[in-house]
């Protein structure tokens, strides 16, 4: 939490200062915080359109925050110790376990050169590619296609959003080349790194695969070609979104809508023209968000498909909650129940609270709390509108969005307490 708080400071100092805006002059405390909060935390929500307002130092400032959001501070921290220092202590390693979530103590070391390694090279071959897309297919000079390729690389494999047109990727929406990389960036950034890891090396035996490898793929699956069907289906006939486009770019612009949520930010299809089915379909992917060791937010496709697996056993009569060959011990599930509950109740005051400050609607006011817990970054074009106090409890949400409810309160908690006596049981009505 330290880490990340301090990144957002720094991040507000630089896009303070006057050197960052197009126009010479500071773009103002607010502007400055909500921005390198949304981008430490890897969302995506802006007041000011990027390219217009922040100049090429702005820019930079920006992508280097959400670099730094995504591969977490912890770890870059970590890996430069080890660069200077040439060893790891105790305290450094159980920092770098907690901010990778790898699951056993040993050589962590190598697991964040991995991770490093993993991240620069995806982020450099979705950088070649969309280089040499906006060079042959749009006509930017080799600097300029660079440029974009590598800001809007960074920003897809980091899941931040963050894009230098003001209407995102809609001038791409038929664009597979643009559209396609982009969302493989997402997805992959959002796997997290040890179902990444796991993957390439037993990809072609799902049965040796982890329980954490099981729940993320088949719900990420499930998540993406359900929310295409949605979209395909309540959007087809409308004129401001799929409407105009060939059947080709209908089920592109639709597998695209379905892969942002997942807290990636970038839209090809305008928000604002969506029907009201669609916004609460992208609500819920929002909630959900990706991976929980990448760089997504929301309360994670683990979390939502173990609870799934409770509901089924429950369902059931069993008292174990087994996946696969294994059995999901109780804390997994205190765990996941407390995660979504927290951020329900999150969500629910949040969205009562900007109610309250803002004449929106329920509908574009609970889209835009959604997106700012979960880090999505997709808006109903109304975040700029809102009043100071409306913006504060945005990057508040996004902060506490990043760091994740359940490690605030472990946080607070400091740690787990062990009763030494067990109370009479006495059963309850449920329901």
């Amino acid at each position: 939490m330290t880490g990340f708080g301090a990144a957002v400071l720094l991040g507000t100092l630089l896009l303070a200062l006057p050197v960052a805006t197009t126009t010479g002059e500071s773009a103002g405390w607010l502007t400055a915080l909500f921005t390198a909060t949304s981008a430490v935390c890897v969302t995506g929500l802006v007041l000011v359109d990027t390219e217009a307002h922040w100049s090429m130092f702005g820019e930079i400032v920006i992508a280097g925050l959400f670099q730094a959001g995504g591969l977490g501070i912890m770890t870059l921290a970590t890996v430069f110790a080890v660069l200077v220092a040439g060893r790891l202590g105790l305290r450094a390693r159980l920092a770098a376990q907690a901010e990778t979530r790898t699951l056993s103590m040993s050589d962590v070391r190598q697991v964040l050169r991995k991770v490093l390694v993993f991240s620069l090279v995806c982020e450099s071959v979705t950088a070649v590619v969309l280089t040499v897309r906006f060079m042959t297919g749009y006509g930017e000079p080799l600097g300029r296609a660079a440029y974009l390729g590598a800001f809007h690389a960074v920003s897809a494999f980091n899941n931040a959003g963050f894009a230098l047109w003001p209407d995102s990727l809609m001038r791409f929406v038929a664009d597979p080349w643009i559209c396609l990389t982009i969302a493989a960036a997402v997805i992959v950034g959002g796997l997290g790194f040890p179902v990444v890891f796991e993957l390439a090396r037993s990809w072609r035996r799902p049965s040796r695969w982890s329980v954490l490898t099981r729940i993320t793929v088949t719900v990420t699956v499930i998540l993406i070609g359900s929310g295409t069907l949605v979209f395909l289906g309540a959007e087809w006939h409308n004129p401001r979104t799929l409407g105009p486009l060939d059947d080709g770019g209908r089920l592109l612009a639709a597998f695209f809508a379905s892969v942002m949520p997942r807290t990636a930010g970038f839209n090809s299809l305008d928000i604002t023209a969506m029907t009201p089915s669609s916004w609460l379909a992208t609500d819920v992917l929002m909630f959900i968000g990706g991976g929980s060791a990448g760089s997504a937010g929301g309360i994670k496709v683990t979390t939502f498909g173990l609870l799934a697996f409770v509901i089924w056993a429950e369902l059931r009569g069993e008292n174990r909650v087994n996946v696969g060959h294994r059995r999901v011990p109780e804390s997994a599930q205190r765990q996941a129940l407390s995660i979504a509950a927290i951020s329900v109740i999150l969500v629910a005051v949040s969205t009562y609270v900007l109610l309250v400050l803002t004449p929106h609607s329920l509908d574009q006011v609970l889209f835009e709390v959604i997106a700012a817990f979960s880090t999505a970054g997709l808006s109903t074009g109304v975040t700029a509108e809102l009043s100071p106090a409306g913006h504060v409890l945005l990057l508040l949400l996004m902060f506490v969005g990043r760091i994740g409810p359940l490690t605030l309160g472990s946080a607070l908690a400091l740690k787990e307490r062990q009763r030494r006596y067990e109370l009479p049981e006495e059963r309850i009505i449920v329901g």
